[in-house]
């Protein structure tokens, strides 16, 4: 029964090891990393072909 007991109160939530390993501006930094990277992909994906024949055509 206490050995359960200190098993739950040594157990670190996982957002504390985070903020522990990287601090606050890390984690902002990968947030808006990982937004701007998904609008890009979103974007890029859905324009993708229409973008490269545009690029391709400027060479011709």
């Amino acid at each position: 029964m206490e050995n359960e007991n200190l098993t739950e109160e040594t157990k670190i939530p996982k957002w504390k090891l985070w903020v522990k390993r990287f601090g606050i501006g890390g984690i902002i930094f990968f947030t808006v990393k990982g937004i701007i990277t998904s609008t890009l992909i979103y974007f890029l994906g859905k324009n993708f072909w229409i973008i490269i024949k545009d690029y391709v055509a400027q060479w011709f």
